[in-house]
């Protein structure tokens, strides 16, 4: 009898012990409950609640089930009837640019060249003499109207010049593929003073100096001429970086914002983010992509292999190269002319050997090839290199992943190519938003309907869309890419209809696009995207649902919360 009582005893404290060592492992530290969720998992569109513990998913189900893991420490957020979605990913975007771009002149809204000489006019008052002025953001095919003088459909630098007689000013167009320089800093770089014959005095490969009919040049330098003038721009102090890297961070946070795909980064950066990430600063999941202007860069990953971060933080396993330039400075590589300029074809801004080499190196060392393309040239060439590539190694093409950036204008014939290559095109449907109404006079009507920002037929042909907005290209607003996704309309609502309709993402491809298919083109789908158990607790929280209110309402869409690694990181005041 004595033996009994202390077996059934010792089972009951067995018991008891497991049962309390299970509850303390599987009690939420967060629990979410009371809106529409999204979940972007096919094996439930939307769940009443998710259960977290720490940073990591614990729970996707019914709000009953979900109040089994709710003890007394566990954070309740009620989301009193707005929707959640996964944590939103940037698929191509420049961080430090956004960060920058937020401390240095920001043109993103001007609407003529008089708004950016009055915008630098301001900052003079305040600047030291012989202190540069640099900023970002104009494009000369959105103002709403001209000035008298320009060459080749861009402004002079007279105007801005009279205003900055001791400043060197330099202001980036809005893609980054062009810049325009005032007088004291072509001066400084030696250009102002020269009185030429022509053009090929300046001469660079990939690049462009514009000059006017006398020689002299206008002030505007394209792609690779940049370096002209930007080797003279002082160098950024790492006060200053800071500074950037933690607006970006904050920036992120405001868009619903929890991963971003940094397109180009150099060792001085690599350095600098994991400084930050050392110091508990890294509050963003960054996906980086090595510049491919640096050789000597990649040749030392290629060695040291690829690095895939255990925290998700800070990953680089992939390399960006720019191919051509934009289609705004008429940079974009073209098969045929410029419509609205015959004798002008773009800039193959990369060899295209280069192209083929690197994408030999990324199969054989494992790192994934991401290269610049808006041109429909600039995207043949390049699948051309990355078929040609696996064919020479096609052991290493099982996951490859290779992807496009921008994949702008293709020629028709190539849009099959990408799933046929399983090249995945990284498209930012905002560019389609801005640059629709004028990109018709660099193309034409048949090459923009027969090939511009083909969005539907690259997901019907089998192949995903990783979604974003080029930051500081575009503002980082997930919500305007989202519209333009969905809508094809300026973000003034119009056509009515749409552009080329046809293309229309539907709403579930673009939440896809910008969540789950966006992690996969990272190589990530297995720890985000999408809220399934097990994965990382990043969401973001929308005053009301995106996925079904009217249209004319969506860009009314505000983020309202963000959750990053398990912690609210960002409440809307």
């Amino acid at each position: 009898m004595k033996s009994k009582f202390s077996f059934l005893l010792s089972a009951i404290i067995l018991c008891c012990v497991f049962t309390c060592s299970n509850s303390k492992q599987d009690y939420a530290t967060m629990l979410i409950y009371g809106g529409t969720i999204y979940t972007v998992d096919s094996t439930s569109a939307t769940v009443e609640a998710v259960a977290i513990k720490n940073n990591k998913i614990l729970f996707v189900g019914s709000l009953e089930e979900a109040e089994a893991y709710k003890n007394e420490q566990t954070e309740v957020i009620d989301l009193k009837g707005k929707t959640m979605t996964p944590g939103l990913i940037e698929g191509h975007g420049h961080f430090m640019g956004l960060g920058y771009n937020e401390l240095n002149l920001d043109l993103m809204n001007t609407t003529s060249y008089q708004a950016i000489v009055d915008a630098v006019a301001e900052r003079v008052k305040t600047a030291k003499p012989g202190e540069w002025i640099t900023g970002r953001g104009w494009h000369q095919s959105k103002w709403d109207s001209m000035p008298a003088e320009i060459v080749h459909g861009f402004q002079t630098h007279h105007l801005l010049s009279s205003i900055s007689p001791n400043n060197p000013v330099y202001l980036r167009h809005a893609s980054g593929h062009a810049g325009f320089a005032n007088a004291k800093a072509m001066e400084v770089a030696g250009l102002q003073s020269l009185v030429l014959d022509g053009i090929k005095e300046f001469d660079v490969e990939g690049g462009e100096v514009l000059v006017d009919a006398s020689g002299r040049p206008t002030g505007v330098f394209n792609e690779r001429a940049q370096g002209l003038i930007t080797q003279h721009i002082p160098e950024k102090t790492p006060e200053t970086d800071i500074k950037a890297f933690e607006l970006a961070v904050e920036a992120c946070h405001k868009n619903g914002i929890t991963s971003f795909h940094d397109a180009g980064i150099g060792k001085e950066t690599i350095d600098h983010f994991n400084k930050m990430k050392s110091e508990g600063k890294m509050n963003t999941r960054i996906y980086a992509m090595l510049t491919g202007w640096d050789e000597n860069l990649l040749n030392d990953w290629y060695k040291k292999g690829i690095m895939v971060d255990e925290d998700h933080l800070f990953t680089i396993r992939s390399v960006k190269l720019n191919c051509d330039g934009a289609l705004g400075s008429r940079g974009a590589w073209l098969l045929e002319p410029y419509t609205d300029r015959p004798d002008h074809f773009g800039h193959e801004t990369l060899p295209m050997d280069f192209v083929k080499k690197t994408a030999l190196n990324g199969l054989q060392n494992g790192f994934q090839v991401c290269a610049h393309a808006i041109g429909d040239r600039a995207n043949r060439e390049i699948l051309d290199r990355y078929e040609a590539a696996f064919k020479e190694l096609p052991e290493s093409t099982s996951n490859h992943r290779f992807r496009i950036e921008h994949a702008q204008h293709l020629h028709p014939d190539d849009i099959p190519r990408f799933a046929e290559l399983q090249v995945i095109p990284a498209m930012q449907a905002v560019h389609m938003s801005s640059d629709r109404p004028w990109a018709i006079d660099r193309l034409g009507e048949k090459r923009i309907k027969e090939g511009a920002y083909m969005w539907q037929d690259l997901l019907q042909s089998g192949v995903p869309i990783v979604n974003g907005t080029d930051v500081p290209v575009e503002p980082l607003n997930p919500i305007a890419s989202f519209y333009a996704s969905v809508s094809r309309k300026t973000l003034k609502g119009i056509p009515e209809g749409g552009y080329e309709p046809e293309q229309k993402m539907t709403r579930a491809q673009a939440l896809k696009s910008y969540t789950l298919d966006a992690a996969y083109g990272a190589f990530e789908e297995a720890i985000k995207g999408s809220i399934s158990v097990g994965k990382l607790a990043d969401f973001t929280i929308y005053n009301q649902d995106l996925m079904t209110v009217a249209e004319n309402k969506l860009l009314d869409t505000k983020i309202v919360m963000t959750i990053f690694d398990g912690k609210v990181v960002y409440t809307m005041k």
